[in-house]
């Protein structure tokens, strides 16, 4: 069965749409500090420029694309579990290999790369998404709307948490413990010291050992990223299985429940996160209003907008038309495009690179935003005209070089690696020793 016969189309361009937003969504996690993320004001006060800018990604872009892009991850995780059953294969033995060579590239991204990797957090909640996949399209529903659920309870707690922590650090005699660890706490929301932020700037600006150094000593830890959003990420990921199963992503359903959905959850949506930004706002980006804003707040809006938006999408791509083929593409070549984004943005603001770190405003981020929305499309499609995965695709996906091999005698030349081997019956004989797990 080839790829072209199981792709779905519709999948491919909410996955597309979701790839590009999440550039928008990291793009001040590039160009600033950690703690820049969330607040525009953790540098200094911003302009009018940058709140705008801030306010629209807030709205529009942040949390909604990661919640797409996990929606789609536990589709396309069903879709290749069923596909290997209706092969005769074992489903495990496809999916947790498939896990682990994601790891594996997730942790080289994110200790090698940014910091801000999601593929090992997938990965790992990938594994136990995979309990879940036998259940009926209801009880998916069920499962994955009680672990949104269950985030929200945490985001609650830790709301509450962070209004004590700030309470306990200034009462008359605070001590010193007390202080810093409200410090320490409110860093991460948006209230670094000044301390904190010429440290942090510095590390941005300085050579590649010094950025890895800093992300394997002090910055990066996989299990707190599952403590922090994975009943979340579970939850998504089981209600794009029930979304597959259910014929919602594949665009089975009505134009008319389609265009009903987008316009009730984008709208209520919408307004939801412009009150919420209004609070943030109105507190002065204040570090406990930045986190009951973005955790506490957000959480149980985020997934009316994740529906409303993969509605919205698929009413109004237009099978066939420019754009949406070529947002399909960046779609379909998802993997190679985030791992891309990166290599383009790093080497731009790291100081091994162009140096642009902390120099741009936020406004000006978003020129780099469309600069590198504008590759994605002018790439994507080209390459997948010529190729059936893109690069990193291929790598995942690849059978192994035994099917390679073979392909190449028949002149099937489905990847790029295929264009060397062929050229000589020595390429051949070493491309057969080599090995590239996955299904």
């Amino acid at each position: 069965m080839t790829p072209s016969s199981t792709r779905i189309a519709t999948l491919d361009v909410i996955r597309g749409v979701a790839v590009m937003g999440i550039l928008a969504a990291n793009i001040a996690a590039f160009g600033f500090p950690y703690f820049a993320y969330m607040s525009p004001a953790s540098m200094g006060a911003p302009s009018l420029a940058d709140t705008i800018a801030w306010t629209a990604n807030f709205i529009v872009i942040d949390g909604k694309m990661r919640g797409l892009l996990s929606v789609l991850f536990g589709a396309s995780m069903l879709l290749v579990i069923d596909s290997a059953r209706a092969q005769g294969d074992e489903a495990a033995a496809v999916h947790f290999p498939r896990m682990a060579w994601l790891a594996v590239f997730g942790a080289i991204h994110l200790y090698l790369i940014w910091w801000g990797d999601i593929l090992l957090h997938y990965a790992i909640v990938g594994c136990v998404a995979f309990m879940f996949h036998r259940l009926p399209t209801r009880l998916l529903v069920l499962m994955g709307l009680m672990f949104v659920v269950l985030q929200m309870i945490q985001s609650v707690l830790l709301a509450s948490y962070a209004f004590d922590l700030h309470a306990t650090a200034l009462v008359p005699h605070a001590t010193a413990r007390a202080v810093a660890n409200w410090q320490s706490f409110a860093a991460n929301f948006g209230g670094p010291t000044r301390h904190e932020i010429t440290r942090q700037l510095a590390i941005g600006r300085g050579s590649y050992a010094d950025l890895v150094a800093h992300r394997w000593s002090d910055q990066v830890d996989p299990a707190s990223v599952i403590v922090a959003v994975g009943a979340e990420t579970l939850g998504y990921m089981l209600l794009g299985m029930a979304g597959l199963r259910s014929g919602f992503l594949t665009g089975a359903w009505s134009r008319r429940a389609y265009r009903t959905i987008a316009i009730v959850c984008v709208g209520l949506g919408w307004v939801a996160y412009a009150a919420i930004a209004t609070v943030e706002i109105g507190h002065g980006f204040e570090p406990r209003y930045v986190l009951l804003s973005w955790i506490t707040l957000a959480t149980p809006v985020r997934p009316v907008l994740i529906l409303g938006y993969a509605a919205s999408i698929i009413v109004l791509a237009r099978p066939g038309g420019w754009l949406t083929t070529r947002i399909a593409a960046a779609g379909r070549a998802a993997f190679s495009n985030y791992i891309g984004t990166s290599l383009v943005c790093t080497t731009l603001f790291y100081g091994y690179g162009v140096g642009l770190f902390g120099h741009l405003t936020r406004a000006q981020l978003y020129i780099v935003v469309a600069l590198v929305w504008i590759a994605m499309l002018g790439w994507s499609k080209p390459w997948l005209d010529r190729f059936r995965y893109g690069p990193l695709e291929w790598l995942w996906r690849s059978p192994g070089a035994i099917r390679m091999a073979a392909d190449a005698r028949f002149g099937v030349y489905d990847q790029p690696m295929m264009l060397f081997a062929n050229k000589t019956q020595k390429s051949l004989r070493v491309v057969r020793i080599i090995r590239i797990p996955g299904s």
